[in-house]
């Protein structure tokens, strides 16, 4: 397993309240690389407005890589989601998601992340879940051609009316019916929906839909700062044959670069206990 953190990229102007490191671009890739980590989520807005191979060689030469390309910003910063109330924003949210696709493949992330950017039912109307189902279809056929994968992200109740848990993304991928299309499980919103810490995991795992983790305390603090045992966590997963990345995208709590170091303090030990 390899850890990484979530950040945001150089074109994001709104500070996103669930990415760490402060400073410049190349200030967070000196504070990654000092720190440790293995790769960074890119948590992007707009890739059009990016130096793509810049910033790609801006990672190699920290021993970087990208975990994952994460689609908060394209929601938080320019107000797109694939279920929105007007159908031009969501067209134009369509096409961001192929955007952020192809930015993945070119700074080699194995896949683009779908959580809040999805939107909502109550915004979409009766349809919304077979809308969403064909958006992320045609969106998966795209992504299998750049060798990217999707990954749906299950919310808690409090911010998604659409796949809350492990088993309702289970079946909502098997509704798509793509094999680009997959899971993460992020463990404050497992802490909140499921009755039990491994059997997600589990079920993810054996229908081997289990394609990222995002980390983050009972309290979205980082891993120490809560309830969750993260040891076991990390014993589970290495049990089950996890060998894909531990993602902090968690509370810059008391600060960006505080978080990413007690992160790092508290995970790493874990990573090379198991």
């Amino acid at each position: 397993m390899r850890l990484a953190l979530a950040v945001q990229t150089p074109e994001v102007s709104l500070t996103l309240p669930v990415t760490l490191l402060s400073g410049a671009w190349l200030e967070k890739l000196d504070k990654a690389a000092a720190l440790g980590v293995d790769g960074l989520e890119l948590m992007t807005a707009d890739p059009a407005q990016l130096d793509v191979p810049a910033l790609r060689a801006g990672l190699e030469a920290h021993g970087l890589r990208a975990a994952a390309v994460g689609s908060g910003a394209a929601a938080l910063q320019s107000g797109l989601n694939l279920l929105h109330a007007e159908p031009d924003v969501s067209a134009r949210a369509v096409l961001r998601l192929h955007e952020l696709i192809a930015f993945a493949a070119a700074v080699g992330a194995p896949l683009v992340t779908i959580g809040s950017f999805r939107g909502k039912l109550a915004w979409a109307g009766k349809d919304g879940r077979a809308r969403l189902a064909e958006i992320l279809r045609r969106a998966a056929e795209v992504a299998a051609t750049a060798d990217v994968r999707l990954a749906l992200e299950p919310l808690n109740r409090y911010e998604a009316d659409l796949v809350n848990t492990a088993e309702e993304g289970l079946a909502f991928v098997e509704t798509v019916g793509h094999p680009a299309l997959g899971l993460l499980l992020d463990t404050y919103h497992v802490n909140i929906e499921e009755a039990s810490w491994e059997t997600p995991f589990r079920a993810l795992m054996q229908a081997g839909k289990l394609w990222h983790v995002h980390l983050g305390d009972n309290n979205r603090m980082p891993p120490g700062g809560g309830m969750i045992n993260f040891a076991a966590l990390v014993r589970t997963l290495r049990a089950l044959g996890y060998t894909g990345w531990l993602s902090a995208e968690l509370l810059a709590w008391p600060d960006p670069d505080t978080a990413a170091r007690r992160t790092v303090e508290h995970m790493r030990p874990l990573l090379e206990a198991a």
